[in-house]
């Protein structure tokens, strides 16, 4: 139980807690995983939609491994490049939040396709997915490093802290998506503003992590 505690006392709590409430409103706004849970759960069915969640889901372990494995080299060897990454995740996420701005607002939903897929089918897509997907590993790479929590955890532990707790609120939001996607899905066709709003608070997420990032000290 001493010992518990002393682990507690080293870690940044308010950091933790920043990183998964930005996770969380990151995996609510629409965006292609999430929509295409959403589709694949209206056409299949929520067991289907479920695989699709953990292939999804899975896929970030390998980001994660990437991130933790690179990163963490080049934090220990040099502040300089640590810096010129942050400050390349500040300028990333920034751009994120423009192609946002230029985005269209509506949720577009495409449920014609009735064909059904077999679960096992549906993981190993979304699966392949994430993990094929560089712009997953470049998210990553912007946004992990400037939430580290702990001075005397190492980085590569850190990482894979942060890795689990994406994955568990990307779990807890795309589950909730496909087990109530005909719900959601009748919401959304009668509040056409949904998207609208979901999009700005996108932004105003992503630009505060950007600057964040931008501010904070390793």
């Amino acid at each position: 139980m001493y010992g518990l505690l002393l682990f507690l006392e080293t870690i940044n709590t308010p950091i933790l807690i920043g990183f998964l409430v930005s996770s969380l409103v990151l995996a609510i706004s629409p965006g292609p995983d999430n929509i295409f849970v959403l589709t694949q759960s209206i056409s299949n069915g929520t067991k289907s939609g479920l695989a699709t969640v953990f292939g999804l889901v899975s896929g970030c372990l390998v980001h994660t491994t990437l991130l933790a494995f690179g990163v963490s080299e080049i934090i220990k060897q040099s502040d300089t490049l640590f810096f010129v990454i942050k400050l390349f995740g500040a300028i990333y996420l920034l751009y994120l939040a423009y192609q946002v701005y230029r985005s269209d607002a509506s949720i577009l939903l495409d449920n014609k396709n009735k064909t059904v897929k077999s679960p096992r089918k549906l993981f190993w897509t979304g699966f392949t997915m994430n993990v094929l997907n560089p712009k997953v590993t470049i998210f990553f790479l912007a946004f992990f490093p400037g939430f580290l929590f702990s001075d005397s955890l190492s980085t590569v532990v850190q990482f894979y802290i942060l890795g689990l707790l994406f994955m568990l609120s990307a779990l807890i939001v795309f589950g909730t998506i496909a087990v109530l996607a005909g719900k959601i899905t009748k919401y959304l066709s009668r509040h056409q503003k949904t998207g609208f709003y979901l999009k700005w608070v996108q932004i105003v997420v992503f630009v505060g992590i950007a600057l964040y990032l931008f501010l904070s000290e390793k």
